[in-house]
């Protein structure tokens, strides 16, 4: 057992991740840097013809550029220090460490849920508004919606991240979390987090449910507009693109709304690591796939780059 000070707390946290099934460890690391090295390429090959390939030079793709580039931070921010801590002994964190991490995975979280509510009304545009498509959705606007998406989850992380690592602990530095997550780090505390819970559910509403109900309205037009399409072609191509992304909502959302919606004390911790681990890993890895399987101008890009090599 770990016996640290209260100021031991402000040089370094100890992750327990997953020690307390050693013999899950080394299985785990191969397979977390299989998924994670899978993520990388994935989603830097989207972003490699969403950006050579002047055909895919639309807004669709501008978002999806913007969606890999933001999982590919997102897993950056934790799993090679998940990696380190699967493949030895040493399971700490500096406290600097803990913080940018956090920081920075309250932020991402925080943009996704919105970058997908913009990615929802880009396609209700196409779908439901086809002749003023180009008009409604130029450049200067999709660069104002992901500036606002990016805006929110800064804005989130510099609201949360203070509050959460600025709580006593009294020397409790045992993180039971594979990663400085904000629902874990809130059990560390020795004080009463009622108000803080209670200001994260407030953001998780704002945050989360909020963009989750423009998706809902976007797609309850959206359908309407595709079973009155006279065209199958069409009918077909609409379901394919809407299909890939509402896959992509359904996991991202499924769990986030699952760990932040019942913060602190609540949350069953083997679940919340699990959890935390699929969307983080196995959400961005997935991403790219889903995307790109049924999505015929991507695989088109990718044979005119190839055949152009």
């Amino acid at each position: 057992m770990h016996v640290m000070t209260n100021q031991s707390c402000q040089e370094q946290f100890i992750l327990l991740g997953f020690s307390d099934r050693p013999q899950l460890e080394q299985t785990l690391f191969v397979f977390v840097l299989i998924f994670y090295l899978v993520t990388l390429v994935g989603n830097t090959v989207i972003i490699l013809v969403s950006r050579l390939d002047p055909c895919l030079h639309t807004p669709m793709y501008f978002f999806l550029t913007n969606l890999s580039f933001l999982d590919l931070c997102f897993t950056t921010s934790s799993i090679p220090q998940l990696l380190f801590n699967l493949g030895g002994p040493d399971k700490t964190i500096s406290y600097t460490g803990c913080a940018i991490q956090l920081f920075m995975f309250l932020g991402l979280g925080g943009t996704e849920c919105v970058l997908l509510a913009v990615m929802a009304y880009d396609r209700f545009t196409a779908i439901c508004k086809p002749l003023h498509y180009s008009i409604i959705m130029h450049p200067q606007l999709c660069w104002k919606l992901v500036s606002v998406a990016w805006g929110v989850g800064l804005l989130n992380s510099l609201v949360m991240s203070p509050v959460t690592m600025r709580l006593p602990r009294c020397g409790r530095c045992e993180v039971k979390h594979f990663l400085c997550e904000m629902p874990a780090l809130i059990k560390t505390a020795c004080v009463d987090t009622v108000a803080v819970e209670s200001t994260v559910f407030i953001l998780s509403v704002v945050i989360v449910l909020g963009p989750l109900a423009l998706i809902l309205v976007s797609y309850s037009y959206i359908a309407l507009a595709v079973l009155s399409m006279r065209s199958a072609t069409g009918r077909r191509k609409a379901f394919n693109t809407c299909g890939s992304h509402l896959t992509v909502v359904s996991l991202f959302y499924g769990n986030i709304i699952y760990m932040y919606m019942q913060p602190g004390k609540n949350s069953s911790q083997d679940q919340g690591k699990f959890l935390t681990l699929f969307y983080n890993l196995v959400t961005p890895m997935l991403n790219p796939v889903i995307y790109t399987l049924r999505n015929k101008d991507v695989k088109g890009a990718l044979r005119r780059l190839v055949s152009r090599k």
